[in-house]
């Protein structure tokens, strides 16, 4: 971000809480710089003192609050298909679901073990019902095109069926994903299988970083879309505490006096 210098996403925010004129473009670039290098920092220090870990945990409630609240600012939709739930901008913004999910396992170690589980469970479902939807119009084939065609993974899938149709596919996974992902939540056996489907999801867009040439740049390390991309890497964290909570809740049911 120091790299890259002000850009569209942090403008969109700044607008929406009317202090773009405040500061300069690039004072708010750094002061989300200084945040999440802080929220970095602490995450090593917590691994191994405890205290830092509520400190974190706050810190990424906070970082999550910001973004997130802009998401009342119309901009965040795409007003050619009728604005929300059509999201164009908000796309990365929602993803800062994951980020409060993680920060309310790390800032309430003792709280109820129910909210946490939700908390993180929540923003994996969201992303997967919310962009997996999108995936069912022609702008978003469009936009993910460049990156299934440069994919050693899917490219193959445009040999078998056109622009639309490949889009159409990948959206049905992600909605099937979001559904047993609920579903695991009544019916354990499924929660292997679910963290499976729904970690690929994230996973594969990891490789994204690496196929498609435009995620990295040479003059500033990731690009607008390298940094979309990096932050499904929040998901795959949410589904480990997922995990981590989920089967504790088993493991105190089973050890619970009949």
């Amino acid at each position: 971000m120091s790299l890259m210098g002000h850009h569209k996403n942090i403008e969109l925010i700044t607008d929406f809480y009317g202090i773009s004129s405040w500061l300069a473009g690039n004072i708010y670039n750094s002061i989300a710089l200084l945040a999440l290098v802080s929220a970095a920092i602490l995450a090593i220090v917590s691994i191994k003192v405890e205290k830092a870990r509520a400190v974190l945990g706050w810190l990424l409630i906070a970082i999550s609050l910001v973004p997130l609240v802009a998401l009342f600012d119309e901009n965040m939709w795409l007003a050619q298909l009728g604005g929300f739930p059509a999201i164009g901008s908000g796309q990365g913004v929602i993803k800062y679901f994951a980020l409060m999910g993680l920060g309310l396992f790390l800032a309430k170690p003792t709280g109820a073990a129910s909210l946490k589980l939700w908390a993180n469970v929540f923003p994996v479902f969201l992303v997967l019902v919310w962009i997996g939807g999108m995936k069912f119009t022609l702008f978003e084939a469009q936009g993910i095109e460049v990156l299934v065609k440069t994919s050693p993974l899917m490219s193959w899938m445009y040999d078998v069926w056109d622009l639309q149709t490949t889009s159409n596919l990948i959206g049905v996974y992600d909605l099937l994903a979001a559904a047993l992902l609920v579903a695991c939540v009544f019916y354990r056996q499924l929660l292997l299988p679910v963290i499976v489907l729904s970690g690929a999801v994230f996973v594969v867009t990891q490789t994204f970083l690496f196929s498609w040439d435009a995620a990295i740049s040479a003059e500033t390390l990731l690009s607008t879309g390298g940094h979309f991309l990096i932050k499904d890497l929040w998901f795959i964290a949410n589904l480990i505490v997922f995990w981590h909570l989920f089967n504790n809740s088993m493991h105190s049911t089973d050890q619970a006096p009949s």
